[in-house]
């Protein structure tokens, strides 16, 4: 019988450029291909260290100097909502979900455009056409699902969020969603990610992954305010709370070097 060696993810680092997030500073990622038979497990098990998913991408932040980017989880199973939150909901009692394959629309891309020229103008997506749009969505090598939200008016249902989510082994992972922002009163984004842990719960998940909190950033602030929410910092998921904020240490020096942060990572087995 022929045998092979099993091939290990080759790990890489992008060139610095501005931080999206704060203001002066630098940002590099830590990124591997996603691709084979072994995609799924790859993605999951990265996705429990901090990775994140991009088309057929994952990466994680390591800026040389600074560490705010930190992988945020929710705790769905013992998730509580807020006064604000209850309300948020009530407000979007009419919303309706279908979750369906990644399969991009025209209808989907409209509301994605208008979604970017509201609210993120001058964003890396901001020159994205159809064609790279569908990309972002259908190239998935994982399990993934494309979620759908119409709310019903008068001139009949009408699409106004949308979720790109890939199926982890113990939670969805939100790739990337957005919504019309003529509905800014609705707090469409946080319905979102309301919904998302009703779903995990029905599915019987224990975590809803939201990508990076950074402290410090008007933009990643909202993530914080679900709570139970668990940060992936020094090598394990801790949970966030205001004693873990005021300790919050981004300073350079907390960085491991490339090579360590690689070796430290660990990767599925393969038979």
């Amino acid at each position: 019988m022929r045998h092979s060696l099993p091939q290990s993810p080759q790990f890489y680092v992008t060139a610095p450029q501005p931080c999206p997030y704060l203001e002066g500073r630098v940002e590099r990622k830590l990124f591997t291909a996603l691709q084979g038979t072994n995609a799924d497990t790859l993605n999951d098990v990265l996705s429990h260290q901090g990775f994140r998913r991009s088309q057929n991408v994952l990466y994680r932040p390591s800026c040389a100097d600074c560490a705010a980017c930190l992988s945020a989880r929710i705790c769905a199973t013992s998730f509580e909502p807020s006064r604000s939150m209850r309300r948020i909901r009530k407000r979007n009692i009419n919303v309706t979900r279908a979750a369906t394959t990644p399969w991009a629309s025209e209808e989907q891309f409209a509301l994605f455009r208008k979604y970017l020229g509201s609210r993120h103008s001058d964003g890396g997506m901001a020159d994205m056409d159809v064609y790279e749009y569908a990309a972002m969505v259908e190239e998935t090598p994982v399990r993934s699902r494309i979620v759908e939200y119409y709310d019903q008016t008068d001139a009949g249902r009408v699409l106004v969020a949308v979720c790109l989510t890939d199926v982890l082994s113990d939670g969805l992972s939100m790739v990337y969603s957005f919504f019309d922002p003529d509905y800014a009163d609705r707090s469409l984004g946080t319905y979102v990610i309301l919904d998302h842990v009703d779903i995990a719960r029905e599915a019987g998940l224990d975590y809803v992954y939201l990508g990076y909190w950074v402290p410090g950033s008007r933009k990643m602030d909202y993530k914080s305010r679900f709570k139970p929410l668990e940060i992936f910092r020094g090598g394990r998921w801790q949970q966030l709370d205001a004693a873990t904020e005021v300790r919050m240490n981004t300073h350079p020096l907390e960085n491991d070097p490339i090579a360590e942060q690689v070796a430290a990572i660990y990767l599925p087995t393969t038979s």
